[in-house]
């Protein structure tokens, strides 16, 4: 006896997403490709501990030594982990590609939902800019000629940008399954070459001193190879090296992003902004942990600054071993850069859908053979070169794209704290009950003080940044948006009845193949 096609587990599957996304007033536009582990491995690959943990060792190093990655790095990866479970029940409530926009606006109404899409926007633009310099730049140091790598050379930066930017927005513009293909590629490269790595510099250390992990010394000033200005505060020095994991450990809300092309969204998506941010935390630990104790000294690799890192994978691997490693973690970076561009490009689309973007009708269009939004695709890989060359210092880069990130990722989770329980009553499955509101709390209190501490020196051009943007986006929004911007098409919290002709129709173009397989 042959089971009803229409009653397989996986039609009942694809039903579910569909009205879920009906019920919040949109219909199926993008190909629902992704299962739970390729959503969970988009955000592994963006947050991808081989690129910020490893282009950002040094702002962890050079503050307070061996202290800031032992005890510096599990603070603050047990705080992402609050912010990725208060986010996983909103994305589990409201899967959408809109993400953090979305839930901004449905819990706070338009203009919160505006801001926070801005925010958002901004953020995965920038932290793009910031993967690819940091890749480029590390690529440098491991196979460029001795003469540029001595000798910084903006332009050169620039162009190697341009070619890193360009060709990832070239595959993505190939649509979803090529990208899920490499994504789910990178979540597996990003462990077994970060294991690789741990191993060969347990191997090769000299020798091991735990001790080193709970050790403070004060690396400020040319100690630390001048990334951080010479203080005596050893508190401040702490919370600064708290940037590496902060920066690190960001987004995680691709799984948000790609909602609409992620079977069984409401549990998937959640599941993979938890998991990812949990791998992350643990494997990144180890990794820089090992990093700290292969050190020779870490008074001299703190001496290099920038270029901390490699300093101590030089002195204690041998060079074709160095080498070889160092390429794989240019490939791991390079497709975490590639991941963004999927994350960020969906922003877009989400955004401009609702009419949030100039040229909204443009942004919005998705390709009827690919079934991705190209426009959008192109559209945040130019923005990211752009901002790139505006701001070519690194550290400036890493800390406005944390800070625009966490801004994007605290508002819709304090609107969620207020509104739990009384105008959001309607929860999805993955649900954290009474967990929800206190982690929530904690979640917006630390968001704030990382903000607080990514403006401080040297990074203070972040405060006329961050407050730059919020002066535009202010202006923006009570002289032109506010009168123009409709939102989303449902703000209401209850799930209204599906539209049944478009429901009908998204699920004949699904079973005619016309958004790829399912």
């Amino acid at each position: 006896m042959h089971e009803d096609k229409n009653t397989s587990p996986g039609h009942e599957q694809r039903d579910d997403d569909l009205r879920r996304l009906h019920a919040l007033g949109y219909s199926q536009e993008l190909a629902r490709r992704l299962g739970a582990f390729s959503n969970f491995a988009l955000s592994l690959s963006i947050i991808c501990i081989l690129a910020g943990g490893v282009t950002s060792f040094h702002l962890g190093l050079c503050s307070v030594g061996g202290a800031a990655i032992g005890l510096g790095w599990p603070l603050v990866g047990l705080f992402a982990l609050a912010v990725a479970a208060t986010m996983g029940q909103l994305a589990s409530t409201f899967p959408t590609a809109g993400g953090l926009y979305h839930w901004a606006a449905i819990l706070g109404g338009r203009g919160w939902g505006w801001a926070t899409a801005w925010f958002n926007l901004a953020g995965l633009i920038t932290v793009l800019a910031a993967i690819n310099v940091g890749t480029y730049r590390f690529a440098l140091s491991v196979f460029g000629p001795t003469w540029l790598v001595q000798h910084f050379d903006v332009t050169a930066q620039a162009l190697g940008i341009v070619a890193i930017t360009l060709s990832q927005a070239a595959i993505n513009h190939l649509g979803i399954g090529i990208t899920a293909r490499l994504t789910d590629f990178s979540g597996y490269w990003i462990l077994i070459v970060a294991a690789a790595l741990t191993a060969c510099l347990l191997v090769f250390a000299p020798a091991w001193d735990p001790v080193r992990l709970v050790t403070f010394a004060n690396y400020s000033g040319r100690a630390g190879g001048g990334v951080w200005p010479a203080t005596e505060g050893i508190a401040m020095l702490f919370a600064l090296g708290a940037l590496l994991p902060a920066y690190t450990i960001t987004g995680f809300d691709a799984s948000a992003h790609v909602a609409e092309e992620t079977k069984g969204a409401a549990n998937s998506v959640p599941r993979g902004i938890v998991r990812s941010v949990l791998v992350s935390g643990v494997a990144g630990w180890i990794l820089l942990s090992t990093v700290v104790l292969a050190a020779p000294s870490l008074a001299d690799a703190a001496e290099q600054g920038e270029g901390a890192f490699l300093s101590i994978m030089n002195r204690v691997l041998p060079q074709p071993l160095n080498v070889a490693l160092g390429g794989a973690i240019v490939v791991a970076q390079y497709l975490c850069g590639l991941a963004t561009v999927t994350a960020a490009s969906r922003m877009a689309f989400a955004f401009a859908r609702d009419g949030g973007l100039p040229f909204s009708q443009v942004v919005r269009w998705v390709c009827p053979r690919r079934r991705s939004p190209p426009v959008a695709i192109w559209g945040v890989a130019l923005a990211a070169i752009l901002f790139t060359l505006h701001t070519p210092v690194y550290s400036t880069i890493t800390a406005v794209c944390t800070i625009f990130l966490y801004v994007s990722y605290v508002l819709p989770t304090a609107l969620g704290a207020w509104e739990y329980g009384r105008s959001w009553s309607t929860m999805g499955p993955w649900n954290l009950g009474r967990w929800y509101r206190p982690l929530a709390v904690l979640s917006v209190i630390g968001c704030l003080g990382l903000i607080a501490i990514g403006m401080q020196p040297p990074n203070e051009r972040a405060l006329w940044v961050v407050g730059g943007a919020s002066l535009v986006l202010a202006a923006g929004w009570f002289a032109v948006a506010r009168h123009h911007f409709p939102g989303p098409p449902r703000t209401a919290l209850r799930h209204t009845p599906d539209p049944p002709d478009q429901l009908f129709a998204d699920r004949q173009r699904l079973s005619d193949g016309q958004f790829a397989h399912d």
